[in-house]
């Protein structure tokens, strides 16, 4: 840990510490206990505190599914745009340049113009076709593994498989797939409010090496087009208005994480969920019609993505309580997918559930632009490590989980596999 995360940890422990003063609960992402399990913590503030006001990160928290619904709905009252919120120096320091936003960060009527001219690329008739193709990649990744009585899944599998399925969307040769890996992680680290000094630094400059690389593959798309999505978003076309070349690149930037960390995320979270329930794993091999529905339901347990963020654009009220233009909002995902008022025992892995009320993948104009591939991607996997292995078993008892904040995921998930 850096002197700077450091000082951040020990900052966020003494506001955690008022908090629990006024509310006689707090919420401190910080911790290393919240950091492998949040969910304690999350069902101690919708119980006492469904509404709490964060010291650690300057906003109001919200962990009822209702209400985390309601504001993903609500584009009119909830914008996600940083600039129409009250931002800490700390906070403003992270935001890039208003020009390099992503959709992430935009509002209507930017963000409809952007997302209408992306959509038709991932359709779902346009990712269902990828099928085969991910099915035999992931053939080849287990291929290379040998005998599997001892190998880490998310380096074996739950990584490469989403690196390499976005990577040959966008027309990216094998040769050049280690960049995307990099490019990735640092990418996805400056959405942590965890990120040292440092580690942004080393950020920004990777990014800065991602828009060298990708200028010129989009020079190339524009004089010989493909049949890849650098082309599609190149050619992409509304009403005679097109994207420039740094919304293009800001597209996949965005397309990096959100095609590859949450899908990482979501096999090794899904993967260890039943491996620590060997009864629904069993369920699975017996009735694998239920697979669409495990992975709904690994969505929901576990979600890839934790936290949300809004700003309020005028004064309102959710369930009764008062919220001021240009207050922040965090939405807790996980909380709200583990709330019992929408979900019967919601601690509970029910893998037949099939719950897609949860909100893992956002709800309303923000709704995940990748969703339809995640869910390919995690069916396929399980289906396929069903086939190929009998029997598959945890190699600890502590799995470790990254020390993030808004996306949840292992550092490794050791395992040991037997051949069916």
């Amino acid at each position: 840990m850096s002197v700077d995360q450091a000082v951040q940890a020990a900052l966020a422990a003494f506001a955690s510490l008022l908090e629990r003063v006024g509310t006689g609960t707090s919420y401190n992402p910080l911790s290393a206990g919240t950091v492998q399990d949040p969910y304690p913590a999350y069902a101690a503030l919708r119980s006492r505190s469904p509404v709490h006001r964060s010291r650690v990160m300057n906003a109001w928290l919200f962990t009822r599914h209702a209400d985390v619904d309601t504001i993903l709905r609500d584009h009119r009252r909830f914008g996600n745009d940083p600039r129409k919120g009250t931002l800490s120096s700390q906070q403003s320091a992270r935001l890039p340049p208003p020009d390099e936003f992503t959709m992430l960060l935009l509002d209507p009527p930017d963000h409809t113009r952007l997302r209408s001219l992306v959509n038709k690329a991932f359709t779902s008739r346009a990712v269902n076709a990828l099928e085969p193709r991910i099915r035999s990649v992931l053939n080849s990744l287990l291929d290379e593994i040998g005998e599997p009585d001892g190998f880490d899944l998310i380096e074996a599998i739950a990584r490469p498989l989403p690196i390499i399925v976005i990577a040959e969307m966008l027309g990216i040769p094998a040769r050049d797939r280690n960049l995307f890996k990099r490019w990735s992680i640092q990418r996805a680290r400056l959405l942590e409010p965890t990120i040292s000094r440092r580690e942004r630094a080393v950020a920004f400059s990777t990014l800065e090496d991602f828009d060298a690389y990708f200028r010129a593959v989009i020079k190339k798309r524009r004089e010989q087009p493909r049949d890849d999505l650098v082309s599609a978003l190149v050619q992409a076309q509304l009403d005679d208005d097109r994207l420039t070349e740094r919304e293009t690149l800001n597209m996949l930037r965005l397309l990096l994480i959100a095609g590859n960390e949450t899908t990482t995320n979501l096999i090794g979270n899904g993967v260890l969920a039943l491996l620590r329930h060997p009864d629904e794993l069993e369920r699975l091999r017996t009735e694998p019609n239920l697979i669409p529905s495990a992975v709904e339901e690994i969505l929901r347990f576990d979600s890839p993505v934790q936290l949300d963020t809004r700003r309020v654009l005028a004064d309102c009220e959710i369930s009764g309580f008062e919220l001021r233009q240009r207050e922040n909002v965090i939405l807790a995902l996980g909380a709200a997918n583990r709330d019992p008022e929408a979900f019967e025992q919601p601690d509970r892995l029910d893998v037949g559930r099939g719950a897609r009320s949860h909100v893992s993948f956002g709800r309303g104009i923000h709704h995940c632009l990748g969703a339809t591939l995640a869910r390919l991607e995690g069916r396929i996997v399980l289906e396929t490590l069903l086939e190929r292995f009998a029997r598959m078993e945890l190699l600890t008892d502590r799995p470790r989980f990254r020390r993030n904040v808004v996306l949840r995921g292992l550092n490794s998930l050791p395992v040991r596999c037997v051949r069916a």
